[in-house]
């Protein structure tokens, strides 16, 4: 089965870089065909995806950086800001909105949905990232630098960030991860 071979693969990788050996058309080509393949509750559409690359991937990391004013270690923040680019994930309160109003029995579950939408999404694109060779970790450091990230890319106000994913080539595999017993996390009932 190559979903668990590609989910086996994919890992938080903190230490990258620029070298990721393929072209940024190819990284975009596949974020885009994962943007329109992962399903969501009432077909929203609600997922909006920001691929940042070069100076504005660096930009974006000197500016959580100065936001937090120092709070965060550098080190940290320039491990991200090595990688090849960042995505963002946002959702578009706006289409969550039309469908809360056109659907209101549902209305409160629309932000719910919308955030799985996105969790679906990321998964999707960290493991493409993996099968491209590529290392990528998932990162949160919003809400505190929405505004921020808005103002300087431009992004519409409508938007919702929720995460953000820095990538690039691996320089090195992390720990391997300690088998759990599955058992206490999963039941079944016959």
């Amino acid at each position: 089965m190559k979903i668990i071979e590609s989910l086996e693969k994919r890992r938080s990788y903190y230490d990258i870089d620029k070298e990721v050996g393929v072209s940024k058309d190819k990284i975009v080509e596949m974020i885009k065909s994962l943007t329109e393949l992962v399903p969501d509750a009432f077909n929203m559409k609600s997922s909006r995806v920001v691929v940042l690359f070069d100076k504005k991937h660096e930009l974006l990391w000197d500016e959580i950086y100065s936001i937090f004013n120092g709070a965060i270690p550098r080190d940290k923040i320039n491990s991200f800001k090595s990688g090849f680019g960042t995505i963002l994930y946002f959702y578009d309160e706006n289409t969550v909105k039309s469908l809360q109003d056109k659907y209101n029995l549902y209305a409160s579950n629309f932000p719910i949905w919308a955030n799985q939408a996105s969790a679906m999404l990321q998964l999707s694109i960290w493991s493409g990232l993996r099968e491209c060779g590529i290392g990528a970790s998932l990162q949160h450091y919003n809400p505190v630098i929405d505004e921020r990230v808005k103002e300087v890319f431009n992004i519409p106000k409508n938007y919702k960030l929720i995460a953000q994913m820095p990538f690039g080539g691996i320089k090195s595999e992390p720990d391997k991860k300690e088998k759990e017993n599955i058992d206490k996390r999963v039941t079944i009932i016959d």
